[in-house]
């Protein structure tokens, strides 16, 4: 896993540039040393893209356990506040993730997000095979819950709007490998409109079928069209690259 390594130089004082990013811990640990403990994509002095594990929540949960926001005290702090998190990822999805570091830069990527110039691409692996090669699912969705199974996302006309463009990009057996293009960003969109396509993705208990595996999501690419622009590129998760490669992938 590629890390962030940055030391504290003993003549000048404060702490050393990597990137345009000044990384600093407090308190520090042990021998001067600060990891970023995620791989950077993407960095300069307004945003970073970072590769998110599958697993790992982005915000702390009511049970504890490691999440994305613990390593903000790794990143710059500013009068303002921050870093924050410009967007948000399913703890179960790996890649793209976009923390901005100035509040400029914050309202700038929720503009973005809100107008639907930000592009966000997903790969995903899922069970079956689409009738044809490429399509959009125009589905609005709700959040619902129950005592007896929690919340999860319906269509449901008296949803949010949610689009989302797919596109064939392998097949391989049993399993095909789609492009995700998200029109908007509604929580679980990817998931319940693949599901509605009769082909759910791989390793989602919820939506699909509990087959024991991992979720097989990646967001894969991340743009922004602020100046400078911002992009980012995720590869495939070790999970996932069994799937993908039977589907056609080359690394």
């Amino acid at each position: 896993m590629q890390t962030t390594d940055v030391r504290r130089s003993r003549r000048t004082g404060p702490p050393a540039h990597e990137g345009g990013i000044r990384v600093k811990a407090d308190p520090p640990p042990a021998g001067g040393t600060a990891v970023f403990p995620y791989p950077i994509l993407f960095r300069d002095t307004r945003f970073l893209v970072i590769d998110k594990p599958a697993g790992l929540p982005v915000h702390p949960g009511p049970r504890g356990g490691a999440s994305v926001e613990d390593a903000f005290a790794l990143l710059p702090r500013r009068k303002l506040g921050g870093p924050w998190l410009a967007h948000r990822l399913d703890a179960d999805t790996a890649g793209c993730l976009l923390i901005a570091l100035r509040k400029q830069a914050l309202m700038a990527a929720q503009a973005c997000f809100a107008e639907g110039t930000a592009r966000k691409t997903y790969w995903a692996i899922v069970r079956g095979q689409p009738a044809s090669d490429h399509g959009h699912v125009d589905l609005p969705l709700r959040r619902v819950s129950t005592a007896a199974t929690g919340w999860r996302m319906v269509a449901d006309s008296r949803g949010d709007p949610a689009l989302t463009a797919w596109r064939v990009l392998g097949r391989g057996g049993a399993l095909s490998w789609l492009e995700l293009t998200l029109r908007s960003g509604r929580t679980h969109q990817a998931r319940v409109h693949c599901a509605a396509i009769g082909c759910p993705i791989v390793g989602d208990a919820l939506y699909g079928n509990d087959d024991g595996q991992r979720l097989n999501l990646l967001a894969r690419g991340l743009s922004l069209p602020v100046e400078p622009p911002v992009v980012a590129t995720a590869e495939p998760p070790a999970h996932m690259r069994d799937s993908l490669r039977a589907c056609g992938w080359t690394p």
